[in-house]
């Protein structure tokens, strides 16, 4: 134990203190920043002696800052998706990269399933015209989750959950994901489909793609024209999946009827005029942000680097 006393370990966003706890008890020292100790210079200088890093969303582990790290063994990401961190680079110097995939799922799901029932009944415009003295009971009319066909675009932990969630509210279920085995989709009560037949049967479409070359822009405007029309459209992945642009020539033809999406192409995305259009429901990048997911999460990576520099074992490692 006396070695790991030696170890320090960086923490430029915030993590769940049971996850600070747990590896200020392995006998690491553990410092932590704010995200704009990135901008500052303050970040490079901490990790000078530094054997861990471990990061959200905010802080980008490029280059330059592992550069900065000549100790670094292990760069944690507390979530799902490390497109914040540069992989090859990371490789480069001998730094593995974790995440921690499993922690988050049940919070995205719930988000999905909330975004789907605020789209079929309405809700942020029934309650911003109470807010405003309106009773639009006839004009909010809406429709049923009962008998519809939710269509998942890739097919992981999340969308297993989403599956789950969705078949108890009576809902059809397909998906598309080449990766997935065909036995795997059965044993979720979920028919596995091709591309063209997910956009074409779907009343409802959602995403849970990780982001890669080949899923970059795939919702384009191509994609759109094959879609059924009235389609409604659930994002709570990755933003990049999306052409934003083709997506707001959907929404305003009606081909989609309607669209939530809780991830963007630029976050924050600005003065988008998407986010203008009234058919549109957005949330501010919500999907992991519960009590109970952060702790998960936080408790999850802090395990795994605890494990990995006292007795080497590895552990979600998405880059060796």
């Amino acid at each position: 134990m006396a070695a790991a006393l030696t170890v320090k370990v960086v923490v430029p966003e915030p993590i769940a203190e049971p996850g600070l706890a747990l590896l200020r008890e392995a006998g690491f020292t553990v410092v932590e920043l704010t995200p704009a100790a990135a901008a500052s210079g303050e970040l490079a200088g901490a990790l000078a002696d530094a054997q861990a890093l471990i990061v959200r969303s905010a802080v980008k582990v490029n280059a330059g800052l592992l550069a900065a790290a000549p100790q670094l063994r292990v760069v944690g990401r507390a979530g799902v998706g490390v497109d914040n961190v540069d992989l090859a680079a990371a490789k480069a110097r001998g730094v593995v990269v974790m995440n921690t995939p499993g922690g988050s799922s049940a919070a995205v799901a719930e988000l999905t399933l909330g975004m789907m029932l605020a789209l079929a009944r309405h809700l942020p415009r029934a309650a911003a015209g109470m807010r405003a003295g309106q009773w639009e009971k006839k004009a909010l009319e809406g429709t049923e989750l009962l008998g519809k066909t939710l269509g998942l675009l890739g097919f992981g932990r999340i969308a297993i959950e989403v599956a789950r969630r969705a078949r108890a509210f009576g809902m059809t279920v397909i998906a598309y994901d080449p990766a997935t085995p065909l036995q795997a989709a059965r044993q979720s009560g979920v028919e596995l489909v091709d591309f063209d037949q997910v956009l074409a049967r779907s009343d409802y479409l959602s995403l849970h793609l990780a982001l890669s070359a080949t899923a970059h822009n795939l919702l384009d405007s191509a994609a759109f024209a094959r879609m059924k029309p009235g389609i409604r459209l659930i994002n709570c992945a990755r933003g990049e999946v999306i052409d934003e642009t083709a997506l707001e020539a959907a929404l305003r033809s009606g081909r989609v009827a309607a669209a939530a999406l809780d991830v963007f192409q630029q976050e924050p995305p600005g003065a988008s005029s998407l986010l203008q259009l009234p058919n549109l429901i957005a949330t501010p990048h919500l999907g992991a942000a519960t009590v109970e997911a952060q702790e998960r999460v936080g408790v999850a990576i802090a395990e795994q680097i605890r494990d990995y520099l006292l007795h080497g074992r590895l552990a979600n490692a998405v880059s060796v």
